[in-house]
């Protein structure tokens, strides 16, 4: 590995800031109350190269259990962990805490460093030893070195460097996200540099120059510089202690818990869906709605955790549980959290993020909890169908994917073209790039096809549903182009014909009864006959004695045949009195250019309560235009 991070564990002095200033050169203890009390109280942060060239970044946490938070915080993206155990008072509280919070975080690296050798005897060194070996037993550090030293006299520190050394080559590469995060643990003024601030560089890259983001704050600055190991460097990797000196950004507008990103990446959540591991040394089971301490990265926010899976968590359980929290977090998918009880305060759990941006579900749901289960293989074409079916028909775009699954842009964006090809999936918004489930647009077309279906049996006269009056019936679907993207896959299946702003079924047709297509040529016969001054549409259904329904149903199919044109006022107009109309009118602008309202009033020879509605049919229709009082030719014809 490229970069390695060491974290110091274990009780309160026990030695860790002295083998690490041991080991060094670095005192981590910067604080004025740290070097008065003799304890660590802040996070340390120390370099050290090994023989072989590695570059280890050393983050020396507290041991006291007031500041365990602190401790929670530093173990945040640690690779190797020193659990530092003192040969005088062997195996303490916190040392367990702390070995428990290293699971809980996914630590599997690590070794023991059995500190003040010189203290004690050969039968006191022994007794240590086997103590030793019975707490590490069933953890990650069982059958790991075992390294007697003293910081004090130098005994046994080469045998540690070489010990870790031969750790860090067997790493495994660790698996990092490409979003660039930094989880902020430390903010600071310097001196013509400004605002600095240092953390573990968790996940992506950074460069000089670039804007990035603080997170929940959403600040945005510029990078000034950038160290790593206390040398300047253009840009840093994941897995490296970073220290950023920002431009113009004040140090009050940033806190420990904060992280850094880039603008417009991560997404706030005040609840996240989690794996979650209660310890086997709590001594009571956990409530359905417990108060707790949420630690990710290096923030410490309180909250309720519920219960998704069951009524009630005994010691040694693993479930899956809600955090609800006071305060918004910016979590990935896989990201370890810790969980402290809210008072008194102690580790009772922790584990893996599975849903990083949650909502509230119904209680014991069987398709959530079936779906949070699976997200914990590495099917990744179900983990997307899984976020994108709790979204339903607003769909995830691109980037909240890549917060949700914590799969990398390549790899994801690939998987998405695959499921596209085999409609899994669905893009509603090409430049959004927004994603829906296939599923749910399937059961969509469907309900569309039933909804027109229903239109049809309701309105056999009529020509097709507006489609409009259908969006109307799905007023949860916001975006446009959804029905845009079903109107054009239904044509595409032969499924649908779409007409303008009309809908209909393949192989509809309207179907007259015997009875109405005597009322058809009855009503085609007045509106023919009455030419430029026809009866009000009430008057027609009372001279015919129609019902309303029947009336409008008829009428409503000479207009989609185009036989009647309806102007406005309850007024209809044979298609062929409306085209003489049309042609006498363009005549008279070819040769006036223009035409008052009595004007055409003269020239048609009919009433006013006539003229208006078709001097403004006319201009609704784009052949004339109005200016001033009166109407010209809108186009040359």
């Amino acid at each position: 590995m490229e970069n390695i991070i060491l974290g110091t564990a274990g009780h309160i002095d026990h030695g860790k800031t002295s083998l690490v200033k041991a080991l060094t050169g670095i005192e981590t203890d910067r604080l004025k109350e740290e070097k008065q009390r003799g304890i660590t109280i802040e996070l340390g942060f120390a370099f050290l190269d090994l023989p072989d060239g590695t570059h280890i970044g050393i983050v020396d946490m507290p041991g006291h259990e007031k500041f365990v938070k602190n401790m929670v915080a530093g173990s945040s993206g640690i690779d190797v962990v020193t659990m530092v155990i003192a040969a005088d008072e062997g195996v303490m509280p916190q040392t367990r805490e702390h070995m428990e919070i290293c699971n809980l975080m996914g630590i599997e690296h690590g070794l023991i460093a059995l500190t003040k050798t010189d203290l004690v005897d050969e039968d006191l060194l022994e007794l240590a030893l086997e103590d030793i070996h019975d707490f590490v037993q069933d953890t990650f550090l069982e059958d790991k070195p075992i390294i007697p030293l003293s910081s004090a006299t130098g005994h046994g520190l080469d045998a540690f460097v070489s010990a870790l050394e031969t750790i860090c080559s067997n790493l495994p590469k660790r698996k990092f996200s490409t979003i660039f995060r930094l989880p902020v643990d430390r903010v600071f003024t310097m001196k013509g540099f400004g605002t600095v601030i240092t953390g573990t560089l968790a996940s992506g890259s950074i460069r000089v120059g670039e804007d990035i983001m603080v997170y929940p704050k959403k600040i945005v600055s510029r990078v000034r510089g950038i160290q790593v190991h206390s040398s300047s460097v253009a840009e840093a990797g994941p897995g490296t202690r970073t220290a950023i000196n920002f431009q113009g950004l004040d140090k009050e507008s940033v806190n420990r818990g904060d992280i850094l990103s880039t603008p417009g990446t991560l997404i706030e959540s005040y609840m996240v869906d989690a794996g979650f591991h209660f310890l086997k040394s709590n001594a009571k089971p956990a409530k359905a709605r417990t108060r707790i301490r949420f630690h990710s990265g290096t923030s410490e926010i309180l909250g309720y955790m519920v219960l998704l899976d069951r009524e009630e968590l005994l010691p040694g359980d693993d479930a899956l549980v809600q955090f609800r929290l006071e305060s918004p977090v910016c979590c990935i998918k896989d990201d370890r959290y810790v969980v402290r009880s809210y008072s008194p305060v102690k580790t009772i759990g922790g584990g893996a993020i599975l849903n990083p941006v949650a909502q509230k579900y119904r209680h014991m749901d069987p398709q959530v909890i079936q779906g949070l289960n699976a997200l914990a293989s590495e099917d990744e074409n179900q983990a997307i169908l899984f976020f994108l079916s709790l979204k339903g028909f607003k769909g995830l775009s691109f980037n909240d994917l890549r917060i949700m699954t914590n799969i990398g842009d390549k790899k994801l964006a690939a998987t998405l073209q695959k499921m596209l090809a085999q409609q899994e999936i669905i893009q509603t918004d090409k430049e959004k790039q927004i994603y829906v489930n296939g599923a749910f647009f399937d059961d969509f077309k469907k309900r569309a096809l039933e909804k027109i279906g229903q239109y049809h049996n309701a309105n056999p006269l009529k020509e097709g549903m507006p489609t409009q009056e259908l969006k109307s019936k799905f007023r949860y679907i916001k975006d446009p182009k959804f029905f845009n993207i079903l109107f054009l896959r239904l044509a595409r299946e032969d499924a649908i014909i779409q007409d303008k702003n009309l809908v209909k079924l393949t192989g509809f047709k309207v179907a007259l009864q015997v009875d109405q297509h005597k009322v058809k040529e009855d009503m085609i016969h007045i509106y023919r006959s009455a030419g430029l001054t026809p009866p009000f549409f009430r008057t027609v259904c009372q001279d015919l004695n129609l019902d309303k329904k029947t009336a409008k149903d008829v009428l409503q199919m000479l207009i989609d045949e185009n036989l009647i044109i309806k102007t406005k006022d309850d007024l209809f107009f044979d298609k062929n009195a409306i085209a003489a109309l049309e042609q006498d009118l363009v005549d008279f602008l070819k040769k006036k250019e223009k035409i008052t309202t009595p004007e055409f009033k003269d020239m048609t020879g009919i009433s006013r309560k006539f003229v208006i509605p078709l001097i403004e049919y006319f201009d609704s229709v784009n052949l004339t235009i109005r200016v001033g009082d009166t109407r010209q030719l809108r186009r040359k014809i």
